[in-house]
């Protein structure tokens, strides 16, 4: 036996990276990230009425509230120390049109979910998309004109409604829709009209996955789709492209930068903080979410230490923060902890 030993450090060099593992206190000490509940984002659906709270099929666990229990909810994140929300309205089909013109509507139900929030809640950051999926009646995110969404007219307008957002009571504009420009658009636009403090958070790299099938279902919009949304979405295998797209987005004034989806472009999260050094934050999707919820709701994995795992790999591939739908359960862990 000690022969043995004697090669093996021989071997190695007598370097053992097991004496650093061999118990819980030196594994704690030499953690080299953690997650906190500092480093959570609490995406929200809302829907138009009074009272209801409405379980959405392909996201277990996870609800379409009404203004009223989206309040209820924010005291709750708050409670837990989750730093911000991010809401996204499923609203009647009847508001629905080509142009999304809704998004232009001051007192539409995503904006009513801003403010009630901010004054109920005033210390919780309230953050909004402007893309136009859930204003129009062909599931896009921007303006359709004959087979082609148009660019600088879709620009426009979630220009216009970045105020209105930021009106309402939104801290951070968070526009999704990857049109060219928009950031450049949207920062003019809120520092005219008195917003300089609003930040943006662009999805920097939005990729054209197939991962966002749940959140079409929460939205109520994946029925409504009229192609696809390759035309303005990164090619999943184009790595270098989403470098220079969120270089464009840093040019022209965003605050933090997102990748959408999450796991699956941890490479990103990396190439983007290495380069820019801004807040980086990944989007742990709908369809991220219902997986790992399915798995462990058959017994195939243990969910509790999946969904932990899957939140530390961001913070390992250098993201500040993730927004998750494991946002409260994570809270609520880390509480006990």
């Amino acid at each position: 036996m000690e022969n043995k030993t004697h090669l093996v450090d021989e071997i190695t060099g007598h370097r053992r990276m097991r004496r650093n593992r061999k118990a819980d206190w030196t594994r704690r000490l030499v953690q080299e990230n953690r997650l906190t509940v500092d480093d959570l984002i609490w995406p929200i659906f809302v829907i138009p009425g009074n009272g209801i709270v409405e379980p959405i099929p392909a996201m277990p666990g996870v609800n379409r509230m009404t203004v009223d229990k989206a309040v209820e909810a924010a005291k709750e994140a708050a409670d837990l120390g989750i730093p911000a929300l991010a809401t996204f309205p499923n609203i009647e089909m009847e508001l629905r049109d080509e142009t999304g013109s809704n998004s232009l509507e001051k007192n539409n139900l995503i904006n009513l979910a801003s403010a009630a929030i901010k004054k109920a809640v005033p210390d919780i950051g309230v953050i909004t998309d402007v893309a136009l999926d859930p204003f129009t009646s062909h599931g896009h995110d921007g303006i359709l004109r004959g087979n082609e969404i148009v660019n600088d007219e879709t620009v426009e307008q979630v220009a216009r409604a970045a105020v209105y957002q930021a009106d309402a009571g939104a801290d951070i504009i968070a526009p999704s829709e990857m049109m060219d420009g928009r950031i450049g658009a949207i920062r003019q636009a809120l520092d005219a009209a008195g917003h300089q403090n609003v930040g943006i958070m662009s999805y920097a790299t939005k990729f054209s996955s197939a991962f966002y099938g749940p959140y079409r279902e929460a939205i109520s919009t994946g029925g409504l789709l009229k192609g696809d949304k390759k035309t303005y979405y990164i090619d999943p295998a184009n790595g270098t492209e989403a470098v220079r797209d969120a270089a464009l987005d840093v040019e022209e004034g965003a605050d933090m930068l997102m990748v959408k989806p999450g796991l699956p472009y941890l490479d990103i999260c990396w190439r983007l903080k290495e380069a820019f050094g801004l807040p980086t934050f990944a989007y742990q999707v709908s369809g991220e979410y219902a997986m790992i919820k399915a798995a462990a709701a058959n017994g195939w994995i243990d969910g509790d230490r999946v969904m932990l795992e899957t939140l530390l790999a961001f913070k390992r591939a250098g993201c500040d923060g993730i927004l998750t739908y494991f946002a409260m359960d994570v809270a609520r862990h880390l509480a006990k902890k």
